[in-house]
């Protein structure tokens, strides 16, 4: 992904608007910031792991002169979670400002996920190097009541530590972008310009959904500015009525060929939005019409560009290396072809996720014990390489936790009864920590295999409800604080391998092991 960055020098304000909806935060700071009528607050409550520190830089605007650093070698994964409305759609943007923060005067390099899905890998080398800082956007739908984003190492991370400067989580409208289905995949921002501006970025309050429209010039063309203003609630995506102040045009009868963005893509599919409007005062001649293609193939023939504006969009165009943007005006048009800004994100097929009942169950288990592993935090079971300490699960679209193995973590606290939601687990392993509290009923867990509880403080009866489980071959019970003797019906189960402490085994059998042999 190419990267986009904004000077260190705080935005140009405008006009007052109410606050945005959303999560603006100023990592690794202690106290609360202000920046373009935007209140960014300390990112603790959002995330409970990593250092802070101070970036010792003049001249910096606040959000970039702290960050949070996650040095932790063994996670997988550092998450922050939000709480957000169930099937809501959201744009985030990460922002990082190295600052050598570290005394390695060389910028980490590491992932970057949402949900369950890879978003992007972090580079800021390019843009520390010229004292910028840099930034992200991805648009997601959100099914559930949490969202979550994540850093987390990989191979080109060493010795480093991914970190953060702030984090943007912007509600939006959900008749926004809403050609792409965010079920099935999300919007990773790849370019957004205003054409012919005069260098400054459009963002809040002008956009009063954050977004950030860089100026992109371009002396080959001139530049026209609008006599009217646009209604923004005319447009799907809402536009800030700011981007259509000022355009790129051609002369009469000539077309308009645009390289932009002015990188080359990778081969895959994009999200292509469009804006113009005719700049002159409304009249019965104000309306320019032309046809508009990407890379000599027809984007869309014959429109007709009024002073109230228009937007043209693909929720999936094929696009690969550079790009060009061709207007060619109608042989009657009275003038050349005009475009005001445009939009491009790579579309990223969803990573998957956790079957909602197991990540339900191991949220519970989350809240029941103290001292969980650290990257316990995000999805469970995706991206496959960042799925949380101790499981593994399946390699299907919608995930499965197959195995929990959390043996001799120092764990303490309790099971809850939620645990066997799990149905598709086969192997608990639980041993030689200090959990306490009695064993839960796991009979709808029927394809647990082995379970292993020994070494703990668990308390009360052995249940019988584990006879009902038709694959158990291995059940250890040792060395806890159980009551009474294993069940007879437990006893006569064929095919299994019970250890037990010699307090709770039949008066018969003090070994502690009751192998019972098949038949």
């Amino acid at each position: 992904m190419s990267l986009f960055f904004f000077l260190l020098l705080c935005f140009s304000i405008s006009h007052a608007l109410p606050p945005p909806r959303g999560f603006f935060l100023n990592c690794g700071s202690s106290s609360s910031t202000n920046l373009n009528d935007i209140d960014y607050t300390p990112d603790e409550g959002f995330i409970s792991v990593g250092n802070t520190t101070t970036i010792k830089q003049k001249d910096l605007i606040p959000i970039l002169s702290t960050l949070r650093y996650f040095p932790d070698k063994s996670s997988r994964k550092h998450c922050y979670n939000f709480p957000v409305a169930k099937t809501s759609k959201y744009l985030i943007r990460t922002t990082y400002y190295y600052g050598n923060f570290d005394g390695k005067n060389n910028p980490p390099v590491f992932d970057q996920i949402v949900g369950g899905t890879k978003w992007s890998v972090v580079n800021t080398s390019e843009d520390y190097a010229k004292g910028q800082s840099s930034y992200y956007e991805i648009i997601v739908g959100v099914p559930g009541k949490r969202l979550s984003v994540c850093l987390a190492k990989n191979a080109h991370t060493l010795s480093s530590s991914p970190f953060i400067s702030a984090l943007d989580v912007q509600s939006l409208k959900d008749t926004m972008y809403n050609s792409t289905d965010l079920g099935s995949y999300k919007l990773s921002l790849i370019a957004r310009n205003s054409f012919g501006g005069d260098g400054e970025i459009i963002s809040y309050p002008d956009d009063k959904y954050n977004r950030l429209w860089q100026p992109f010039l371009d002396q080959k063309h001139p530049t026209v500015t609008s006599r009217s203003r646009i209604n923004p609630s005319n447009f799907w995506n809402i536009p800030p009525p700011e981007v259509f102040v000022e355009g790129f045009t051609a002369s009469k009868g000539k077309p308009l060929e645009l390289q932009w963005p002015p990188f080359p893509l990778l081969a895959t599919k994009y999200y292509v939005a469009l804006y113009f409007q005719d700049n002159r005062s409304p009249g019965p001649m104000s309306w320019r019409a032309f046809d508009v293609s990407v890379n000599r193939l027809s984007f869309l023939r014959k429109l007709n560009v009024s002073t109230n504006g228009v937007m043209v969009y693909s929720g999936q165009w094929p696009l690969s290396g550079q790009t060009q943007i061709t207007l060619t005006p109608a042989k009657d048009a009275p003038v050349g072809p005009v475009i005001n800004a445009g939009e491009v994100f790579q579309v990223l097929p969803l990573g998957g996720t956790t079957n909602i009942k197991d990540a339900i169950a191991m949220e519970d288990l989350l809240e029941s014990i103290k001292k969980p592993p650290v990257d316990w935090s995000g999805d469970p079971c995706l991206p496959r390489a960042n799925s949380w300490t101790g499981l593994t699960c399946s390699k299907e679209k919608i995930s499965r936790v197959i195995s929990l193995n959390l043996t001799n973590l120092g764990l303490s606290g309790s099971l809850p009864p939620s645990i066997n939601k799990m149905t598709a687990l086969k192997d608990l392993w639980l041993g030689k920590n200090k959990l306490t509290g009695p064993i839960p009923d796991l009979s709808p867990m029927t394809r647990l295999e082995t379970l292993h509880l020994e070494d703990n403080q668990f308390t009360g009866a052995i249940p019988e409800s584990l006879a009902k489980l038709p694959n158990l071959r291995t059940l250890s019970l040792k060395n806890n604080k159980l009551n009474g003797t294993i069940p007879i019906v437990l006893l006569q189960r064929k095919g299994l391998t019970i250890q037990a402490s010699p307090e709770n085994m039949p008066s018969t059998n003090k070994t502690g092991q009751f192998p019972v042999a098949n038949s």
